[in-house]
């Protein structure tokens, strides 16, 4: 059974920092990619950053130079640090898998979702 479970959200403040981790069970494929998605209130779930198993990443324009995706195969665990927090960071975040390893920022491609992270920026 696959989980992954989300952890390290909380609130700061705009130009703040706060770093996101994702740890996976149950999930083991050789060629996989982690995602970061986010979604706020009255707005469609989008992709933050992608990590592929072997370290290929990608990431959001809205994100690029702020946001850092990373991975410890050894501990199955993704990581999101977040800098130069904004406002309009604000969102829950999910930690996704996909096993087909596509980096594509489509939610319907990954298979196992975690319970999300409340990530709250204040001006």
């Amino acid at each position: 059974q696959v989980q992954l479970v989300e952890s390290g959200g909380g609130s700061a403040q705009s130009g703040g920092s706060l770093r996101l981790s994702c740890e996976a069970s149950g999930f083991t494929y050789s060629s996989s990619a982690m995602g970061w998605f986010r979604q706020a209130p009255g707005r469609e779930r989008e992709g933050v950053a992608l990590i592929h198993r072997s370290g290929f990443t990608r990431y959001a324009d809205s994100v690029k130079g702020r946001f850092t995706v990373s991975q410890d195969n050894a501990k199955n665990t993704v990581y999101l640090q977040m800098n130069s927090l904004k406002p309009e960071d604000t969102a829950m975040y999910y930690c996704a898998a996909d096993p087909k390893g596509w980096l594509v920022f489509t939610p319907a491609n990954f298979d196992f979702w975690g319970q999300g992270t409340q990530v709250t920026v204040s001006s």
